[in-house]
C-alpha cells in the first residue's frame, strides 16, 4: 500500500485527514511508527489500527505529538496578562475564551491560572479541545510533573498545586474552570463567538492550505476584535488575507469590516 493509499483510507475510516499533513514530516514519522511496531508496511500498520480502538488511539498520541507545558514562552503569557485580557474584559461580559489542540491541558490551565490572579475568573469560560480522547482523560487528570512546571513561580506551585510524591495536582479551583471536547481542527464545525482563540505549535504540522483553512476558520469563530494566539515557531505571513491584524508576535486581532 502507497502512503497516499493509506492517507486515503484513514480519512475513510477514522475521519483524520492525513492529507493536510506536511508529507515529508508525516512520512518520517509513520516510518518511525512501523519500525518501533516492527510492521513491514503501511497495509500491515493500517490493518492493526482497523483491529482495535486502543490501537488506533495509541497511533493518535503518537501522530500528534503531546509536547506541552505552563507558561510555555513566558514572556508571551506575560503580554497576554498585562496586555491582552485586560483589553478584551473592557466591555465585555463573560469573556469566552477557546484552547485549541490543548494537548495534556497545561495551555489552558495557565488562562486559568492568570485569570484567578487578575480576579476575573468568574467573567470567562475556557473552552479545551483535542483530537486525542487519550490525552484529553490525562488534561482533565491534571497531574504533572516537574518538567511541566518548569516555568511555574514557586508562589504559583503552591497557590494552585499539591505536591504528591513526583506529581504536581492541580488544585479544583482551577481544574473546574476548564471545560473539554473532542474536535478535529481539520474536520469538524467550529463554535463562534469566541474573544480569544489559543493554538500554538500546532498547525507547524500542516501544510500551507490547511494552515490557512485553521486561521480562516478561527477568525469566523472570533468576535469582532477579539484576539488569536499562536506559538512562537509559528507566524501568519498572509495576516490581512486571514483577516486579521498583527499585535505584536505571536498575537493577532480580528479586523472589524
Amino acid at each position: 500500500m502507497h502512503i497516499n493509499d493509506f492517507k486515503t483510507r484513514v480519512m475513510a475510516t477514522f475521519r483524520l485527514d492525513l492529507h493536510s499533513y506536511k508529507e515529508k514530516q508525516l512520512q518520517r514519522r509513520l516510518d518511525s511508527y512501523l519500525n518501533r511496531l516492527k510492521l513491514k508496511n503501511y497495509e500491515e500498520l493500517f490493518n492493526q489500527l482497523t483491529k482495535e480502538k486502543d490501537c488506533y488511539e495509541k497511533f493518535l498520541d503518537f501522530l500528534t505529538i503531546n509536547v506541552s507545558e505552563f507558561f510555555r514562552d513566558p514572556q508571551r503569557f506575560v503580554e497576554l496578562k498585562e496586555k491582552y485580557l485586560p483589553q478584551l474584559f473592557k466591555g465585555r461580559h463573560p469573556v469566552k475564551i477557546w484552547s485549541a489542540a490543548c494537548s495534556n491541558g497545561s495551555e489552558p490551565y495557565s488562562i486559568a491560572i492568570i485569570l484567578e490572579e487578575l480576579g476575573l475568573s468568574s467573567r470567562s469560560s475556557i473552552h479545551a479541545t483535542d483530537i486525542d480522547r487519550t490525552i484529553l482523560n490525562k488534561a482533565m487528570e491534571a497531574r504533572y510533573g516537574h518538567d511541566s512546571l518548569k516555568n511555574v513561580s514557586e508562589e504559583r506551585i503552591n497557590r494552585f498545586f499539591i505536591k504528591q510524591g513526583d506529581l504536581y495536582l492541580l488544585k479544583d479551583t482551577i481544574k473546574k474552570k476548564v471545560f473539554y471536547r473532542y474536535h478535529n481542527l481539520l474536520n469538524n464545525d467550529y463554535q463562534k463567538s469566541y474573544d480569544l482563540i489559543v493554538c500554538r505549535n500546532v498547525t507547524i504540522y500542516f501544510t500551507r492550505e490547511a494552515q490557512d483553512e485553521i486561521h480562516k476558520k478561527f477568525n469566523k469563530s472570533l468576535n469582532p476584535g477579539g484576539v488569536l494566539f499562536i506559538g512562537g515557531s509559528e507566524m501568519l505571513f498572509n495576516y490581512r488575507e486571514l483577516g486579521f491584524e498583527k499585535l505584536s508576535p505571536c498575537f493577532y486581532r480580528k479586523l472589524n469590516f
